[in-house]
């Protein structure tokens, strides 16, 4: 009795996430632009928060403390890259074949790796206490990074 009921779960979830389902979300007149909406809102969220704090970093704002700003920036930058983690899992589920075969698909990952290394480096020397020249080097190469990664997010469809 028991096994009945977890094979049917099983059977239920493959039915929810199946190939076909996945199909119908990037035939839906509506669903994948929505995706895709969610999706720049997270942008925004991400890239505006992080152009906040490094702004913050390189002395504008001064009378604003450093620390109450981040943790503030930093969660809303969390929020935003996890709706553009989301949205665009499903996304790429919706035609995974067609964009592992693109170049700049790959590419956005790679930099996506490499912009969440270079925050691991800056969160890992401290470099909101210190507002030094590296921490201002580590955040215009984050800024320059995620620039990147909407530019080829942008040409994924061209290339």
């Amino acid at each position: 009795m028991v096994w009945r009921r977890r094979r049917r779960a099983g059977r239920w979830r493959s039915i929810c996430w199946g190939p076909e389902v996945f199909a119908a979300l990037g035939a839906h007149p509506w669903a994948y632009p929505m995706l895709e909406v969610v999706h720049i809102v997270g942008i925004a969220l991400l890239l505006g928060n992080l152009v906040l704090i490094e702004a913050r970093v390189f002395g504008f704002g001064a009378a604003l403390p450093a620390q109450p700003l981040a943790r503030l920036g930093l969660a809303l930058v969390a929020i935003g890259f996890g709706l553009c983690a989301i949205t665009g899992l499903l996304m790429f589920a919706t035609m995974p074949e067609e964009l592992l075969a693109n170049r700049v698909f790959t590419a956005k990952m790679a930099l996506i790796m490499v912009a969440g290394c270079n925050a691991g480096l800056f969160h890992a020397r401290h470099s909101l206490q210190r507002l030094d020249g590296t921490a201002r080097m580590l955040m215009l190469v984050s800024t320059a990074l995620w620039l990147l990664v909407i530019t080829c997010g942008r040409w994924i469809g061209y290339v």
